[in-house]
């Protein structure tokens, strides 16, 4: 039996998939989570723990009160680079706890 086309890569499928789901912001949301230690660092990454994010708000647990201040002083700019990874402004704001 002959292939009528090319084989596609999986995440391309899974793309598509949640498009036709409904589920694109949840895709959204997960890969947001997913880029979080690789956008903040390493050190960041290990004081926070990332609880949840829906309708643009991006709920974080931080450690202790002094990283929660200097992530506060920071909070515009994880902002931007969050949405410069993610290719659209889908972060409006970060809450750190």
């Amino acid at each position: 039996m002959a292939r009528s086309r090319d084989p596609k890569i999986f995440s391309t499928i899974l793309v598509e998939i949640c498009q036709l789901l409904g589920m694109e912001e949840a895709r959204q949301q997960y890969k947001t989570l997913h880029i979080w230690s690789s956008v903040v660092g390493e050190a960041i990454s290990e004081a926070t723990i990332l609880e949840r994010f829906s309708g643009g708000q991006l709920f974080i647990r931080v450690k202790n009160p002094t990283w929660r201040m200097e992530l506060n002083y920071r909070k515009q700019d994880i902002i931007n680079k969050l949405n410069k990874m993610l290719e659209q402004p889908l972060v409006k704001e970060i809450i750190f706890r």
